[in-house]
């Protein structure tokens, strides 16, 4: 958006009031039916709030219509209370189906909350909550439900079943049931163990202290509230104190238990609110016990109506007085309350006539001890217990402050106000006089709604507009109402702050409470392998069936055969005369057989190995935050390998992406700037338009601090600041210090009064938190870290804020004091989006001071005002704001006294409005909120935590997708979009902002025609992604919570979640925890697609539970997310590495192992199914039967689980290097059916060979040992076909590993030399048929010959396989690992050898497959037809930026292509082996990186036919040798060419057929030489460039140019940048 455009449609706010803007409201769709979109930050911002104005003007419409017609109705007696209890839809729809509840104090309960005999009715939860699965009593039949949901488990325990009936051949049916008893005891004990991490947090909890009244009769609870049980053990008797709270009390009676006494900080004489710290207690006194705890109680204290100004100023502290008689015992209280109850004045509903016991008093206990209808007292720095009503609090206004850090992660203070009936309560005695009810709604999980109605019965007379309502519940008196509304609501989880005390009524405890509810139960989750698994292993258990009852009828029919051998050789051995029954037990002896085809060691070893990774995440030092002084904790260690799949990510924003800090960057004052910083948006938008102009991070932070030294020493000089304080100054500009020492300057005045108008311009609490050590440190508490910000900036700039009480606003201005006057706070809502404040300033004038959005504040500026002075501020804040920084608009008028007192009581009318409170309230702030004059703009930053812009960028590399999903409103969310690029300006934002369902549908359809018109076609499930992993137009959706919970229909869910797949980011705000599980699981369902949500706050865990992966940010007080997250850490930017290395290692591994693991049963089950042929099907054992019970217990476990736990196809850095090799796991390309499939048939064919190979050799004649024993019994020729199996299966897995450690070695070589230990040593056991075995059969070489050429047989076709693919058709692992071992790939990322280099020459490598021709795998091939396939970008930083790609008709002229135009990446084809660099002479500290440049359209590599004879060929003009050119067709390595120290070019494209890729890891050295290369085998050409390297004078970089066909093979030459 154009300034030029903003600034009319400024002026025609101006002109036109907002009201008459209705032909607006459906400018989001153009003609075309195509959403309008924005794309720079200030535009996104100004549409968001065009679009909330267009909402809010809608609302007032249909309201003023629901009131016209609400008008023609006849009057309704039960009108007033109908108004009170009227809540939102949302709520309608929370509660729907629920009774409200009536809360009663000091009153009888109505008929209908009681029973016949006068008992409460509802019996309402307990405050104890509980977040782990288990109980002690649910534990195991609840684990063992979970365990045998996985198939076979089922199927293993029907095997243990059968196997304890003899007749079935079971050899020892004791020891076969143990597999299976490990194993649901070992997964037991790990579930119990994650459990019981969460119960133990659960009782650290429930275990609390708190404060409420005791010795006072709560009605809302059965005299006997225990369960039939409890009665009958006589357990936790009424009136008893338990053990918890016993212990709790004797605690604190030894650390000095404290008397308080409750005052209100009514004080007007006070200099600020903050400095009477030392009235939150008025008195202190030691206690015998905390159940002492009491409010001191007297006249002088508790007077009633409360005392005025004048009286407070003369009043003596009863803390103070010696004589108070209220520190002995409870009889001395009664004597003093009926001693001063005469003197008592009923307010609100404190009845002073009432008779009372006067015994109440507080006392101490635990949290979940707390019942509805409890009066609590919280102290500041409390957490709250529960759901909470505000009765009462130490302001005199009824004010408190919450800090909601633990439920929503903001740590900023939220204002919450006691009710006014109640305000007046500051003692025991007050809450035992004390008679009213809340009618309140049933609890629901909306955090920000909530509507009850408080009933009592007034001594004075009805109002005349008050409706009769029923008083059978509060006597005979009139009954007064008042709203009680979410403002009045404390909810469990937050901490009170900056409030003395508070007393509160519990309304919701336990799992009713907001917080509970927004979490939901613990879910049991699985992973997707997992899920997985249960198919394989109904395949595995289909084919022992066929298995099974072909060996029944095959034994069947040989038994019906008559005059056979068995007529003479096997009479009596069949255990019946009945076929049919015959053939049964044998297909039973068959299940037990074959048992081995479906592994039930699968299952414990997949618990060993996640163990193993889990350990590894939570000692990986990479993601240790040292402020928290913790690592990552894994919770949840059965889904490690989801961790490698996830798709989506459903972020947070505040406490998640940012840490909630403000920093005041910049600002405009008069149209001039000022401000240094550089943010984290300016820097992202610079390196994806590629330019160099912005400095290093530390360099610019070097700079700065000296700018800012400078700035602090001309400040210095020109006037005294005590308040300054240097580190928490973020305004770094030096002109504004010389502006303001130049006295001349007329720029000086403007500061003055812009930095004036911060210092008073708000509602911020000035703190000292040591007034004593230093009186001159000041801190500020505020509403929103916004205004603290602001106002800090004011200190430090020399215009601090001091004070300020009821009368006065005290600030300095330049070291000179002055003192303001409050007179109106207009306060700032969501709908305002500004406020303002009137003040007397010292010369008696009065001026309104604005502070708002400038699309708010430029409406309503003076008609006659400097027209370039509002363009130019404008134009500056469309630079902040295009710049991630949160812009306001400051603005003032002076005003009349008669102006002022005309408002004023124009104002005093609105605010005491019954009806349409709120809209009268606005169209008077429109009366004084105008004719404003601009004083400049200001620019904050959201601070992002460390990291997040590039692991937002790594991620988004990775192919993974970001949707933002915070409580936050529309233009925050927009502005820190913009500030961790995941917004750019080149992308299409689309702005959903919807009233009704049929609006939604409109918009929803029309962005998705905008999308047709930006991308073309609809996308298929994965995004289309260029070269550098970013979308070719981009798009992204921004949607508020009212829209989503539309968008959420059922109707809409299609449109919607095709949408926002599309795009390349979703930002939805002003969401609730519900709202966010639902888009969670909107996106998991009907995409079918891996999630990870990952947040800070208790918002966050309905989410957390809901995805795949729930991930929490631990704090330094705790996280709720955290207790519910999966995994726990530290920072947002440590996801990159669990999700990238952790979880892409542990995909890999766990999918590898799940097809090993069945391969390995296939091979050793089969090979016993061959021998049933010879054996007339009677399931006669061919392998003793120790080897059936050790084969997966002992001789073939350790390698499988070596494979799982440590195996590593690329190192750590080189993952994170090539993010794009991620990819695979979200298509799910490692655990697919074909390769287990692939497996099995594998394992089928090793099968074969490992039988008939030894047949054929024991077939062939006799064998003799050296004993003279020959090798014909079942034992020598099954021994030899196991130790084939067991030699190949684990051969076989040695094969599949990719990275050999000493403990692989060990697991491989050690399994196979077990086995052979255990033959030797079971030889020497008494038996039949196995004595001296070993002796017998090792002492052969045509046993050993046939094992061995049984191996080698079984294994050679995956051995040639795996080598054809990884030479001809790699995949991108494959071309990194040969860069890594074979090239020097670890010299580019900056790894040290663990050995020296071998000194291998260039030819020895020309060899390698690394550098022949070869073909793409084709599940990852892209063409022109698969436009969503998957394109890696080798590029190991995030911010790489593209090469310099000039243009040349020939290679030739290469000083002259240095000087042309840098060339627009485009799409690009896949890159080859030969893509990567050979090796070449250079030292290991500078060797370049990869990064990959495009360079062409998108289109296959065309290839010659034939291979040549050497994989590289010189070109006729290379300079490899200065006098002979080298001959296309003799072969010839690139050697180094002399250093130069002119800059090289790179080599010019030839033709729209190549491409380039360039190696840029982190660099520790330069070198001033180059080198190119081109492959004619692969026609691609690579080069290193140094001495500045593409884009910067630091960088040195490795570039590869593919040739189109037809192109010389060869070229080497130096070139200059």
């Amino acid at each position: 958006m154009s300034m030029t455009s903003l600034f009319r449609r400024n002026q025609a706010q101006n002109q036109n009031s907002l009201d008459n803007e209705g032909d607006e409201d459906n400018d989001q769709i153009d003609p075309e039916l195509r959403l309008r979109t924005v794309r720079t930050a200030s535009s996104a911002i100004a549409e968001s709030i065009r679009s909330e104005l267009r909402r809010e003007r809608q609302r007032a419409k249909r309201k003023r219509l629901w009131g016209s017609l609400k008008s023609k109705k006849p009057p309704s007696n039960a009108g007033h209370d109908a108004e009170l209890r009227q809540g939102s839809t949302g709520a309608a729809s929370a509660t729907s189906g629920k009774p409200r509840r009536n809360v009663y104090v000091n009153c009888p309960l109505s008929s209908q909350d009681t029973d016949s005999h006068g008992r409460p009715q509802t019996v309402y939860v307990r405050n104890k909550v509980r977040t782990s699965k288990y109980t002690i009593l649910t534990f195991i039949p609840k684990n063992l439900y979970e365990q045998f949901r996985r198939v076979a488990n089922l199927y293993f325990l029907g095997l243990v079943c059968i196997q304890v009936f003899p007749i079935f051949g079971a050899a020892a049916p004791q020891i076969a049931m143990l597999p299976l008893v490990f194993i649901l005891t070992v997964t037991a004990l790990k579930d119990g163990i994650e459990d019981y991490r969460r119960a133990s947090l659960d009782n650290e909890v429930n275990n609390s202290a708190a404060t409420k009244l005791g010795d006072w009769r709560n009605v809302n609870l059965l005299d006997d509230p225990r369960s039939w049980w409890e009665k009958l053990f006589g357990l936790n008797q009424p009136g008893t104190i338990s053990k918890g709270v016993r212990r709790l009390r004797e605690k604190e009676m030894e650390a000095g238990a404290q008397r308080v006494v409750l005052t209100k900080n009514i004080s007007d004489d006070a200099s600020e609110k903050t400095e009477q710290k030392d009235n939150v207690h008025a008195g202190v006194y030691r206690a015998r016990s905390l159940e002492d705890i009491q409010s001191v109680h007297s006249g002088e204290n508790h007077e009633y109506p409360p005392m005025s100004l004048d009286a407070l100023s003369s009043h003596v502290n009863l803390a103070n007085d010696p004589s108070s008689t209220t520190l002995g015992d409870p009889r001395s209280r009664k004597d003093s309350v009926a001693g001063s109850t005469r003197t008592r004045v009923s307010l609100g509903v404190v009845d002073w006539q009432r008779q009372t016991p006067g015994t109440a008093r507080w006392e101490r206990t635990l949290w979940k001890k707390l019942e509805v209808g409890d009066i609590v007292l919280l102290r500041d720095n409390d957490q709250i217990p529960a759901d909470i009503v505000v009765l009462s609090t130490s302001d005199a206004d009824g004010l408190c402050y919450v800090e909601t850090k633990n439920l929503d992660g903001e740590t900023n203070l939220k204002p919450r106000k006691s009710l006014q009936a109640t305000s007046s309560m500051v003692s025991e005695e007050d809450a035992e006089h004390a008679s009213f009810l809340i009618d309140s709604e049933p609890p629901h999980a909306n955090l920000y709604l909530y509507n009850g109605v408080l009933r009592y019965q007034s001594r004075e007379e009805p109002e005349s507009e008050a409706a009769p309502i029923s008083r059978d519940m509060l006597g005979t008196g009139p009954i007064k109402m008042e709203p009680v509304t979410i403002n009045n609501l404390l909810l469990r989880g937050c901490i009170v702050r900056n409030t003395s005390w508070i007393i509160g009524l519990v309304v919701f405890t336990g799992a009713d409470t907001k917080i509970m509810l927004n979490g939901g139960d613990t879910p049991s989750k699985r992973s997707k392998i997992e899920k997985e698994t249960n198919f394989n292993v109904i395949m595995n258990f289909l084919i022992l069936l066929a298995m099974c009852i072909t060996t029944a009828i095959v034994s069947g029919y040989f038994q019906l055969l008559t005059n056979t051998s068995a007529d003479f050789y096997e009479v009596g051995s069949q255990p019946s005369s009945s076929v049919v029954i015959n053939s049964l037990i044998t297909f039973c002896s068959c299940l037990i057989a074959f048992q081995n085809i479906v592994p039930i060691s699968l299952y414990i070893s997949i618990e060993i190995v996640k163990t193993i990774q889990a350990y590894f995440i939570s000692q990986d030092v990479d993601m240790y935050y040292k402020p928290y002084d913790t690592a990552c904790v894994p919770k949840t260690w059965n889904i490690s390998d989801d961790l490698g799949q996830i798709e989506y990510i459903f972020s947070d924003k505040t406490g998640t992406l940012t840490q909630n800090v403000m920093e005041f960057q910049k600002c405009s004052v008069n149209g001039v700037t000022y401000g240094e910083g550089v943010t984290e948006a300016m820097r992202g938008a610079a390196k994806r338009e590629g330019r160099d102009d912005l400095m290093d991070p530390v360099e610019q932070a070097a700079q700065l601090q000296e700018m800012k030294q400078a700035m602090l020493d001309k400040m210095s000089k020109t006037f005294k600041n005590r308040y300054l304080q240097p580190e928490s100054l973020t305004l770094v500009a030096p002109n504004l210090a010389e502006h303001l020492a130049d006295k001349s300057n007329p720029q000086r005045n403007h500061l003055i009064q812009f930095f004036r108008a911060l210092a008073v311009c708000h509602t911020v609490l000035a703190d000292r938190p040591e007034p004593h050590d230093q009186p001159f440190k000041l801190d500020y508490k505020a509403e929103s870290p916004d205004e603290a910000a602001l106002v800090a900036a004011a200190r430090d700039a020399g215009f601090p804020f001091v004070g300020k009480t009821n009368n006065t606003i005290d600030i300095e201005v330049m070291g000179q004091p002055e003192r303001y006057v409050p007179l109106r706070v207009l306060e700032f809502n969501s709908t305002r989006k500004r406020m303002s404040v009137i003040v007397r300033n010292p010369e008696g004038k009065l001026v309104l001071y604005t502070k708002g959005a400038d699309s708010v504040i430029y409406a309503r500026l003076a008609a006659d005002h400097d027209a370039a002075l509002k363009e130019a501020t404008a134009r500056d804040m469309e630079t902040f704001a295009n710049g991630g920084l949160r812009t306001l608009c400051i603005a003032y008028r002076y005003l009349s006294e008669e102006e002022y007192l005309n408002w004023s009581r124009v104002f005093d009318a609105a605010s005491s409005a019954i009806k349409d409170r709120e809209e009268e309230m606005e169209k008077a702030n429109e009366q004084i909120e105008h004719s404003l004059l601009v004083l400049g703009a200001t620019a904050l930053e959201d601070k992002l935590q460390e990291g997040v812009p590039d692991a937002i960028e790594l991620l988004h590399r990775a192919g993974i997708k970001l949707w933002i999903l915070t409580g936050d409103k529309l233009q925050t969310a927009i502005e820190i979009g913009f500030s961790c690029n995941l917004l750019k300006n080149d992308m299409e934002i689309m702005i959903l902002s919807a009233e009704s369902l049929d609006d939604t549908r409109a918009q929803i359809e029309a962005g998705l025609n905008k999308l047709a018109t930006i991308t073309g076609a609809p996308m298929k499930k994965q995004a289309r992604i260029s070269v550098d992993g970013k979308r070719t137009k981009g798009a992204a959706v921004v949607i508020d919570g009212d829209t989503l919970r539309h968008a959420l229909d059922p109707s809409l869910k299609p449109l919607f979640l095709s949408l926002g797949t599309q795009c390349d980011t979703v930002v939805c705000c002003r969401v609730s925890p519900a709202q966010k599980a639902l888009t969670v699981k909107l996106v998991k369902d009907g995409c079918n697609a891996m999630t990870l949500s990952i947040g800070d706050g208790a918002n966050d865990v309905a989410m957390i539970q809901e995805a795949n992966i729930g991930c929490g940010l631990l704090g330094l007080e705790g996280s709720q997310a955290a207790m519910s997250a999966d995994y726990a850490f530290g920072q947002f930017r440590f996801l990159t590495k669990l999700l990238l290395v952790h979880g892409r290692w542990s995909y890999i591994r766990v999918a590898d192992m799940h097809s090993n693991f069945f391969y390995k049963n296939v091979i050793w089950t089969f090979a016993m199914f061959w021998f049933l042929f010879y054996n007339s099907f009677d399931a006669t054992y061919l392998y003793e039967y120790t080897f059936i019970l050790g084969y997966n217990l002992f001789f073939t476990s350790l390698p499988v689980i070596v494979l799982g736990a440590f195996d590593q196809d690329i190192n750590a850095k080189a993952s994170l290097a090539f993010p794009q090799l991620y990819a695979r796991g979200i298509k799910g390309l490692e655990y697919t059916r074909t390769k287990f499939w692939t497996y099995m048939f594998d394992g089928f064919y090793q099968s074969v060979i490992v039988y008939f190979i030894p047949y054929l050799s024991f077939s062939g004649g006799a064998q003799f040992s050296w004993s003279g024993r020959t090798l014909d019994s079942l034992a020598d020729f099954g021994t030899t076909v196991a130790i084939s199996a067991i030699f190949s299966a684990n051969l076989f897995v040695g094969l599949n590993t990719r990275y050999w450690t000493v403990i692989t070695w060990i697991a491989v070589v050690g399994s196979m030399l077990l086995m052979c230990t255990w033959v030797v040593a079971y030889s020497f056991f008494d038996s039949i048929q196995f004595t001296r075995e070993a002796i017998v059969l090792f002492s052969t070489v045509g046993f050993w010959s046939t094992v061995i050429f049984t191996v080698i047989l079984a294994l050679g076709p995956r051995f040639l396989t795996k080598f054809v693919n990884e030479a001809y058709f790699p995949t991108d692992r494959d071309i990194i690992r040969e860069a890594w071992v074979v090239g020097d790939l670890k010299d580019r990322l900056g790894i040290k050898h663990r050995k020296s280099s071998k000194g291998s020459t260039a030819s020895q490598m020309e060899g390698a497959a690394l550098f022949r021709p070869h073909m793409r795998d084709t599940s990852e091939h892209s063409s022109d037809q698969e436009p969503d396939g998957y394109r890696p970008v080798v590029s190991p930083q995030p911010g790489a930026s593209y090469a310099p790609i000039p243009k040349s008709p020939n290679s030739s002229n290469l000083a002259e292509t240095g000087q042309q135009a840098r060339r627009q990446p485009t799409a690009m084809s896949y890159y080859s082996a030969s893509d990567i660099p050979v090796s070449e002479p250079v030292a290991p500290a500078n060797r370049p990186a990869l990064t990959l440049h495009p360079s062409s359209a998108n289109r296959p590599m065309e290839r010659s036919g034939t291979l040549p004879s050497s994989p590289l060929r010189a070109s006729p003009t290379s300079p490899l040798s200065p006098t002979h050119p080298q001959s296309p067709h003799s072969p010839h390595s690139p050697t180094r060419q002399p250093a130069s120290p002119n800059r090289l070019s790179p080599i010019p494209a030839q033709n729209a057929g190549e491409y380039e890729m360039s190696l840029r890891p982190t660099l520790h050295g330069q070198q001033a030489s180059a080198y190119s290369h081109t492959s004619q085998a692969s026609q691609a050409s690579f080069h290193t460039a140094s001495d500045g390297g593409w884009g910067s004078a630091n960088d040195d970089a490795t570039t590869v140019r593919h040739h189109g066909p037809g192109q010389p093979g060869y070229s080497h030459e130096p070139h200059a940048l």
